[in-house]
């Protein structure tokens, strides 16, 4: 019997989906012998439909989650896999499949305050054991690296996030469990962490190694303290928010330094050049601390709330003169500053004997005041406190000034793709629609997700959805120049596999350009951006569908069936050369379409099939209205504010019936263009439309003669009635798009399309796998 110690199994799958290598580990997990099947399909090894994992993949770089296996011995093996996606340096492209397999390592869990410590620690924190497999990883790493604790116990470093920084981190520890001595190791591990990575042996109490703690985090400043500050400072000024900043600097000196704090922030900041206000200095309160917690409420203005110091009060000539100052609250200015200011009512409400004022400076800007007061204990602020509440300071005031810079920034790009994103539905009646929108809670910022509807001729309407890779301005610019050219490409009516390969070229030419001007410039132009295009017929209730590197759409037919349409998996925009397939499917009128963008699967509390089973769900029960439904799906999903942007689109079809529709096939002979005008006149009639008649049989006379003359038979006259629009269609089997003129004096000809362009609302041509149809589309005035 084999010792169930815990063990690692490998696999490596190229983009064919053959496995191309088979470790030890794996033979001992599934029985199979390497020669048996490296160069075999890895879903013969799968107990479920391969199908699916090949969406699962689709577009991603890495993916977490439990997979069906199929033992030599046929029995079914449920597995937690780590999969990344890897590019070596000739270009080739494959998968690392890793997982660690029987008795995954589980410490001993500390007391309640070591364990507290660990969980809540603002440094990214993993505990490995002395065979360099992960047995802990606090929450703020599982941010970093995007995965749960649980699918990475029992890995080495390598596995988890595979690379250079992590082979070096892995050897590193490998010192630290040898000879005993921390370790640091100067490479990012990801983007997420900082430039420094800290390796500490655990020593048991005879000085045996037992593990090895892994602290990542930027190198601490020169000017960092010990005693207080070493406990303290870290915490302070480290979040991407202006509160969350100002509250840890409240958190870290109280009650260590202080028993009252509070942090009082302009709206703007000042420079040193900036003329002093006559009035008073209005501040807005943006955290406040005291000991004992009841004692909160006694301290005047809260969390929030605005604050005028009035000219020549403490805080005021604090501000003014960018220095920090010591009081005792005998001295006659403070008794006389809390006489006459409510601002300083907590001064009596506490029993303060001492005060300490520190300006709030970064970069040149003074930011705003932090002020501490003691009641609690005797002795006043001295030198030393007022040396630490300055280097405190100082670190907060630059988190707060970044908060700032951030918070501004993404309001700026978050204005920004609002006004990109549509403000209003277009009015069309194919589709009732709802969509809903959430950008990203990160610190990188907003990204470029974006959705579309776009009312074509002949009644349809096209939907799309896409994504832009990165976050911020770039991928905002990125996705307005996107949206701009669906919505042109769109207008010219260009099949669904057409038009992603021209917006293929644009993103490849948008590379090129940036490139050219920052060629250090990330995922320059878009290039790896998603898209899905969908174009549905209310007439023959079809829906035509193209996506380039999308996850595809979910459908619920009317009997509550939940089901993905399988459209073929195009690759992401700006690759180039590689072809696009149309994918046409019928939908019952009532039909629910689901259109997403892949932050709805991958939040972080659960894997990829368990957001699939919440979405199926979510779609599949009965709501009273798409918004419910979308509201649904995003509670069902999403426990926290996302990590990536999420843009959602839900569509229920409608269907245009036989008495909305005439069609007539034609010879291609003059003599028919009265019958046309005929049959057009008795159609309106049966629609009790004869108000429009003369204006319809004018165009209709005009396309009709157009195609006899410049087409190619067969030609068919189409008429659709939907609501208050009514438009007129003739098909014929050329190519050539007719172009509007303008006729001379004595030119016979013409004048055609000039007068069907002022009759019509608008008309346009759209362009079949064979022939052309020519539209022209008016709105009927209610009779």
């Amino acid at each position: 019997m084999e010792r169930q110690s815990t063990y690692t199994a490998t696999a490596t799958i190229d983009e064919q989906g053959i496995l191309t290598s088979w470790s030890e580990g794996a033979r001992r997990l599934l029985g199979h012998e390497a020669s048996e099947v490296v160069g075999g399909p890895a879903s013969a090894l799968l107990a479920a439909e391969a199908g699916s994992a090949r969406r699962t993949l689709a577009g991603r770089d890495r993916w977490n989650g439990t997979v069906p296996l199929r033992h030599r011995d046929g029995r079914r093996v449920e597995q937690g896999l780590l999969a990344h996606r890897r590019t070596s340096d000739t270009g080739a492209v494959d998968w690392l499949v890793v997982t660690a397999v029987a008795g995954r390592p589980q410490p001993p869990r500390g007391e309640p305050l070591e364990e507290w410590t660990f969980i809540q620690s603002p440094f990214p924190l993993a505990i490995f054991d002395t065979e360099q497999r992960l047995m802990r990883a606090n929450r703020r790493l599982e941010r970093a690296l995007s995965l749960p604790e649980a699918a990475m116990r029992g890995l080495r470093l390598t596995h988890i996030s595979p690379g250079p920084a992590s082979e070096e981190a892995d050897r590193t520890m490998r010192q630290v469990l040898e000879t005993g001595e921390p370790q640091e190791v100067r490479t990012g591990l990801v983007p997420d962490l900082g430039l420094s990575t800290v390796l500490t042996p655990l020593k048991d109490g005879t000085g045996r190694v037992r593990a090895v703690c892994l602290a990542a985090h930027r190198r601490a400043p020169e000017s960092a303290r010990q005693g207080t500050e070493g406990e303290t400072g870290a915490h302070a000024g480290t979040a991407p928010d202006l509160g969350r900043a100002a509250l840890e600097l409240a958190e870290a000196t109280v009650p260590r330094l202080a028993d009252f704090m509070a942090v009082d922030l302009l709206d703007a900041p000042r420079s040193p050049a900036d003329p002093a206000d006559a009035g008073p200095v209005v501040l807005r309160r943006a955290a406040l601390r005291a000991v004992p917690d009841d004692a909160v409420s006694a301290s005047g203005a809260g969390v929030g709330q605005a604050i005028a110091y009035e000219p020549g009060s403490p805080p005021a000539d604090c501000l003014a003169s960018g220095n920090a100052v010591l009081y005792d609250t005998s001295d006659p200015l403070i008794a006389a500053w809390a006489a006459v200011d409510p601002a300083a009512g907590w001064l009596h409400a506490y029993g303060t004997r001492a005060l300490m004022l520190v300006p709030l400076l970064a970069e040149g800007s003074t930011l705003g005041v932090a002020l501490f007061g003691r009641h609690r204990r005797p002795e006043p602020f001295g030198p030393e406190d007022l040396r630490i509440a300055e280097d405190l300071t100082a670190h907060a005031a630059t988190g707060l000034h970044s908060a700032r810079r951030y918070s501004r920034a993404r309001t700026t790009t978050m204005s920004l793709q609002r006004s990109l994103l549509p403000h209003t539905l277009p009015d069309q009646a194919a589709l009732d629609i709802a969509t809903r929108y959430l950008p990203a809670a990160t610190k990188a910022g907003v990204g470029g997700d974006w959705f579309d509807v776009i009312p074509l001729s002949g009644a349809r309407v096209a939907l799309v959805v896409g994504d832009v890779v990165g976050h911020g301005m770039r991928a905002s610019a990125t996705m307005g120049r996107l949206r701009t050219a669906v919505r042109t490409l769109a207008d010219v009516d260009l099949p669904a596999d057409e038009l992603l390969t021209h917006l293929d070229d644009l993103v490849l030419r948008l590379a090129a350009d940036e490139g050219s001007a920052d060629p250090a410039a990330e995922t320059a132009g878009g290039i790896g951006t998603t898209c899905l295009y969908a174009v549905y017929d209310p007439v023959s209730r079809h829906c035509t569908l193209a996506r380039a590197g999308h996850p595809p759409p979910a459908v619920v037919t009317p009997d509550g069936t939940v089901r993905f349409i399988d459209v073929p998996p195009g690759p992401p925009l700006g690759l180039g050369g590689l072809p696009f397939e149309a994918f046409e499917t019928e939908l019952p009128e009532g039909s629910l379409l689901a259109l997403y963008t892949d932050g709805l699967l991958e939040a972080r509390d659960h894997d990829i099939d368990e957001a699939l089973d919440k979405l199926f769900g979510a779609l599949g029960r009965p709501a009273p209205t798409l918004d419910a439904v979308c509201d649904r799906v995003l509670t069902e999903l999403l426990s926290h504010r996302p990590d990536d942007d999420i843009a959602l689109l839900v569509a229920r079809t409608r269907a245009l019936h036989a008495d909305r529709v005439a069609a007539w096939e034609l010879e291609s002979d003059p003599s028919v263009v009265a019958r046309a005008r005929k049959h057009t006149s008795d159609q309106l009639s049966a629609w009790g439309l004869d108000e429009a008649a003369f204006t319809t049989e004018l165009m209709v006379s005009e396309l009709v003669t157009n195609a006899i003359r410049y087409g190619r038979p067969p030609i068919q006259l189409r008429l659709i009635h939907q609501d208050s629009t009514l438009i007129c269609e003739v098909y014929d089997s050329s190519g050539t798009t007719p172009h509007m003129r303008r006729a001379r004096i004595f030119d016979e000809g013409g004048r055609g399309l000039l007068l069907v362009a002022q009759l019509a609302k608008r008309w346009g041509t759209r362009h079949d796998r064979v022939g052309k149809t020519v539209w022209a589309e008016q709105t009927l005035t209610p009779s």
